[in-house]
């Protein structure tokens, strides 16, 4: 089985925090969005995950190479290609073409999941849906009396179905997806302006490809900060029964209200902390409050009460604020 995970998008409204990584590499609970995806999606297949393919922007040696060490930790072969042009989602999967062999699960980069993937890798195809309130903001599916997808309907005005497209797919024949997708490039078929993976799979449709559904527990977005600390807070209560305080850590007269997470290293000294906080790895947070906030790796807060915050790689802040974003390497005082 090959992931093949279309992350080149600039993550604008997650700024300043993807101002030097990308969104995908945000963490949550601990863990960078995109390791916490293709984890679940490895332990839920009982086969191999061979390779995981990234298509990536122009985000430098560093991230790289994480990425390329998170594929190397569940044992898969990490492959990097480049989407030079913003020209959407079909066209970031086409990069991937040599790739798109054999079977392959596409997952988007920018959201999380609580579900079991199990499903039958026998099928031609399937994908994953959630029952949504308002179908009129998603791409939604329609089944047939077999219960294969007969229709595909992005943004429907009118009803067409509440099962919505969460951005996970599997084919069993990627080569068929590579040549759809190729189609709609070389004849140039766009939706607003764009070369749309719901083309490709509706032209798989049309030819022959049966897709089924699987549906998912809960839907995290992770497309902005608010929806960011959401999913921190849902994937700690998740993992709550998992031990998610490092050995490594130092907790001096402080009361950790979990569910949290405390990187390795990190310092707590004459603090409250939590509930739903994740603080990153060798960051250090004295004389402070905080709750429903994300620290990450290196940073260093003091005498601060922070809630609903995010606070980016090797910053500083002295001071006190209730909602506070403050981006990587960032420093700041209020005396």
């Amino acid at each position: 089985m090959k992931i093949i995970i279309p992350m080149a998008g600039r993550g604008t409204r997650l700024r300043p925090h993807t101002l030097t990584v990308p969104k995908p590499l945000i963490p949550v609970a601990g863990k960078p969005i995109i390791q916490r995806l293709v984890e679940d999606l490895a332990t839920s297949y009982p086969g191999t995950i061979e390779e995981i393919a990234y298509i990536v922007g122009d985000f430098g040696a560093e991230v790289e190479m994480e990425l390329i060490s998170i594929a190397e930790k569940l044992g898969a072969r990490a492959r990097l290609y480049q989407q030079d042009k913003a020209l959407g989602v079909g066209h970031a999967i086409a990069c991937a073409a040599e790739s798109l062999e054999g079977k392959c699960i596409v997952a988007f980069a920018d959201t999380l999941f609580k579900a079991d993937f199990s499903f039958n890798d026998l099928e031609d195809g399937v994908i994953w849906t959630q029952k949504v309130d308002d179908p009129s903001s998603f791409g939604v599916i329609k089944l047939d009396k077999d219960g294969f997808i007969s229709e595909m309907v992005e943004k429907p005005t009118e009803f067409v179905s509440d099962l919505a497209i969460v951005g996970i797919y599997y084919f069993k024949e990627g080569e068929k997806l590579r040549d759809a997708l190729q189609y709609i490039i070389t004849n140039d078929i766009r939706e607003k302006n764009e070369y749309q993976l719901t083309t490709a799979l509706e032209r798989l449709k049309n030819n022959g490809t049966k897709f089924r559904t699987a549906e998912i527990e809960e839907w995290l977005d992770c497309g902005n900060k608010e929806n960011i600390l959401h999913s921190n807070a849902r994937m700690l209560e998740f993992h709550r029964a998992e031990h998610l305080l490092s050995e490594t850590a130092v907790i001096e007269n402080s009361v950790i209200v979990h569910p949290c997470f405390i990187g390795e290293n990190a310092i707590i000294r004459n603090s409250v902390i939590g509930p739903h906080v994740s603080v990153g790895n060798h960051s250090m947070v004295e004389g402070t409050v905080i709750s429903n906030s994300i620290v990450q790796n290196y940073a260093h807060i003091k005498n601060a009460v922070l809630d609903s915050s995010m606070i980016g790689n090797s910053s500083r802040y002295e001071g006190s604020k209730y909602a506070l974003d403050l981006g990587d390497f960032s420093n700041f005082s209020k005396r």
